[in-house]
């Protein structure tokens, strides 16, 4: 792993340079809560051959390496993070992918304004959206789980070592059919890390006190005018799939696409047709035909 040092601390970051000398269209990869830079490896696997892939360790409670005590987490300021990062490393005309709460920071970045040099693309991957925040019964149950002292946090979290809690609905259970080996690797920080919890309650707080954040995010997204690929889960339960269609309708420069057999983790349950899916976005005339 690659690190960088930004305001609220050290970003840990995966960098694949893509093909040949010359530079390559570069796609940087937002994962979601209490995920890392594991959640996006396959759709990664398949699409580094030809692009560059950049993955940034968010500090949203999978990170390995605690932020400064005093660094602002709310989801403002981490989408203003995002941004930092893009600047620390220089990408321009990036593609912006976002799952899950992901996609919820490029939503902040795409409606408070983001460098139009360093994004040209965003791909919104079954996400936060609207009203729907927290998201669903696992987004609810996380929420109150915020309210505990980081102590107690852990020691609730401690639960989810078992694998027929991590399935609950009100865990990870409607966010991913397949991708349980990968979850309990995000869990491995909060379960062994007091700074991370730390970290973790402080982000849950932060984000709750912000409740009506999306609505207002949404009544600025028609004024981005890039284009944008919104992807999204047929079958999700947390994240409404009517969601992903208004969006698609909200903005002005904007393609549906529908995942079946795949909850809210797509990058895990349908990591080659979401690359597909993305390929064909940003070649259209190369890839008319992708599935």
């Amino acid at each position: 792993m690659n690190s960088v040092e930004l305001s609220a601390g050290v970003i840990e970051y995966e960098d694949r340079p893509g093909p040949g000398p010359e530079p390559a269209p570069t796609l940087v990869f937002l994962h979601g809560l209490l995920m890392d830079e594991t959640l996006w490896a396959a759709v990664a696997d398949e699409l580094a051959p030809h692009h560059r892939c950049v993955v940034p360790v968010l500090p949203l409670g999978a990170h390995r390496k605690g932020l400064r005590p005093d660094a602002d987490v709310s989801p403002r300021a981490l989408a203003a993070l995002v941004a930092e990062f893009l600047e620390a490393l220089d990408l321009r005309d990036v593609t912006l992918v976002g799952n899950d709460t992901g996609g919820l920071l490029a939503q902040l970045l795409m409606a408070d304004g983001v460098r139009p040099e360093r994004v040209g693309r965003v791909v919104l991957v079954s996400c936060d959206a609207f009203d729907n925040f927290p998201p669903g019964l696992t987004g609810r149950t996380l929420f109150r789980t915020g309210k505990l002292s980081p102590a107690l946090f852990g020691v609730f979290m401690q639960q989810m070592r078992l694998k027929p809690v991590r399935r609950l609905p009100l865990a990870f259970g409607w966010l991913t059919k397949r991708g349980d080996a990968v979850v309990k690797r995000w869990l491995r920080p909060i379960w062994t890390r007091p700074e991370i919890r730390r970290d973790t309650v402080r982000v849950l707080r932060a984000a709750a006190a912000d409740p009506n954040l999306l609505v207002d995010a949404a009544g600025k997204l028609a004024h981005f005018e890039r284009p944008t690929l919104v992807a999204w889960a047929q079958g999700d339960r947390v994240m409404p799939p009517e969601h992903g269609r208004r969006l698609a309708e909200l903005l002005p420069d904007a393609r549906l696409v529908e995942i079946e057999d795949s909850y809210t983790l797509i990058p895990l349950d349908q990591p080659t047709r979401l690359a597909a899916e993305i390929r064909r976005f940003l070649d259209p005339v190369d890839n008319p035909n992708q599935p």
